[in-house]
């Protein structure tokens, strides 16, 4: 610390999903005292899980997932112990209506070959429809391509790809990504989706799927924090906040409350709403305001018998795009500690004793299924029963076994604003973690963190507000995010 700092200062993290679990952590790792404020009675923010009161069943608000390439996710795990809850795979299984299934793995080629034979294998897509993803691909090797207000759908024209690739390959792989659809994200955000996660590194491609309930993976941060002299303080909303020359005050429904320093780690519609009304915020405002949102919806389905072997599986060519077999992939109730949090206003709370819904199983031999629509705009006003019907009906063409089970419960959840929109020039309004007020900074997966709206850039937002409050302090050297993964193969010859 700086020596004029003659305790260690306090500091505010508003928001208790990643970005502000990451930096409070990293911040109490540095000898900072945290106070961490969440409006809701849980921790993870959107990634969260509840009892559902119609199910009785524990349900992921949706299904998340993390890929090797994911660097700052995963070292926030293994800060918080629990890396071992999260199920790694190589391989994916794409299948057409029908079932057909196509297996997208790597081989022991070089990097960015690795998934070449696989490729040249799947039967998902012909070989016109292969040689120009090759085409494609090779454009983006050598580096990312600069924003130039285009679509990805455009510059996917502009390099003679065919529908069916569009359809089958960049469509099923950047809207699940992005959370947009392909004629709304710009070329640089599908551009690093792709060259992360498919082209530096075989490692880079792995698939991580947490075994246990999301709340329970993230409420160990709750205890971390409160282990380094940190308090976590749910059910706690912050309406505003007053900078002064010597702290900031938040503003809450109980009154005012002074710190050293804040972070401000919330959706950018609920920062906007935080900003005071001074002349100093409107630049901000006005940022925020060029932000947009794109849904994503779950829906989760009970069957009395099992309706597949896979894990999980990539559907093509339908309004469904992703489906996970919960009852395969959460572990049982009984290898877990049983604490989890209600959501307020969505659930009840998670009874202790590792009742058998906390699996996600039937006590029988039946399957749990989640499905998941990305930038499910076309869902956003359908009744429960209509997408349940159209789930149904998809499901159907995928797994035949399904047609002979028994549905015993169903549910869906939409994140209506899960996600900001990755369109094309929004890179320009997205803001740095400094702020006009030299003791307040922000986090979210919405700011400049150079990576899409995913769980890695929220982490990383969170790191670079600790960063940016620790060497206010003093310390200078303060490094928190950690780098990207290094290229491997052919890919280390190429800086882009």
């Amino acid at each position: 610390m700086s020596e004029r700092w003659t305790q260690a200062p306090r500091v505010a993290v508003v928001g208790g999903g990643l970005a502000g679990l990451a930096g409070g952590c990293a911040l109490a790792d540095a000898g900072f005292r945290v106070t961490l404020f969440e409006r809701r009675p849980f921790l993870g923010g959107r990634a969260s899980s509840y009892q559902h009161p119609g199910t009785g069943e524990v349900v992921d608000n949706c299904q998340h997932v993390l890929l090797g390439c994911c660097t700052n996710l995963v070292e926030f795990y293994r800060r918080l112990g629990v890396e071992g809850k999260i199920r790694w795979y190589d391989r994916l299984t794409f299948l057409e209506p029908g079932g057909r299934a196509s297996l997208i793995e790597p081989s022991s080629l070089p990097a960015p070959l690795h998934t070449t034979p696989a490729f040249l294998r799947a039967a998902c897509l012909d070989w016109p429809d292969k040689l120009a993803i090759a085409g494609a691909m090779a454009a983006l090797v050598p580096m990312t391509p600069r924003d130039r207000g285009e679509s990805f759908l455009t510059w996917l024209r502009r390099h003679g790809q065919t529908e069916r690739a569009i359809a089958r390959f960049w469509r099923t792989v950047l809207v699940s990504a992005l959370n947009e659809d392909i004629d709304r994200v710009s070329v640089p955000s599908a551009a690093q989706v792709m060259r992360e996660s498919f082209l530096k590194s075989p490692s880079a491609g792995r698939m991580g799927v947490p075994t246990v309930p999301l709340t329970e993976l993230y409420s160990v941060a709750g205890g971390y924090l409160s282990a380094r002299s940190g308090e976590v303080r749910l059910r706690s909303g912050v309406d505003g906040f007053r900078a002064e020359v010597a702290g900031v005050r938040l503003l809450t429904p109980g009154g005012e409350e002074g710190f050293d320093f804040v972070v401000l780690a919330v959706p950018f519609d609920v920062l906007s709403r935080m900003l005071p009304q001074t002349s100093a915020a409107e630049p901000l405002r006005q940022t925020l305001d060029q932000l947009e949102t794109s849904p994503i919806t779950g829906i989760h389905l009970w069957f009395d018998r099992q309706i597949t072997d896979l894990d999980h599986a990539v559907l093509l060519d339908r309004t469904i795009q992703w489906m996970f077999h919960k009852s395969k992939l959460v572990a049982p109730a009984s290898s877990r500690q049983p604490a989890l949090s209600p959501v307020e206003g969505r659930g009840h709370p998670i009874p202790a004793g590792g009742a058998r819904q906390l699996a996600g199983r039937e006590e029988s031999n039946g399957s749990y299924v989640e499905l998941v629509v990305s930038s499910s705009k076309t869902l956003v006003e359908r009744s429960r029963a209509e997408i349940i019907d159209l789930a149904l009906n998809e499901l159907h063409e995928f797994f035949p076994e399904s047609r002979a089970a028994k549905l015993v419960k169903s549910t869906v959840i939409k994140e209506v604003h899960a996600t900001y929109s990755p369109r094309p020039g929004v890179d320009l309004h997205r803001p740095r973690p400094e702020t006009v007020w030299p003791r307040v900074f922000l986090a979210g997966d919405w700011t400049a963190t150079g990576w899409p709206a995913t769980m890695e850039g929220a982490v990383r937002s969170g790191y670079r507000a600790a960063e940016c409050v620790a060497r206010v302090t003093g310390q200078r050297e303060a490094t928190f995010v950690v780098p990207n993964l290094p290229p491997s193969g052919f890919m280390r010859l190429f800086r882009g």
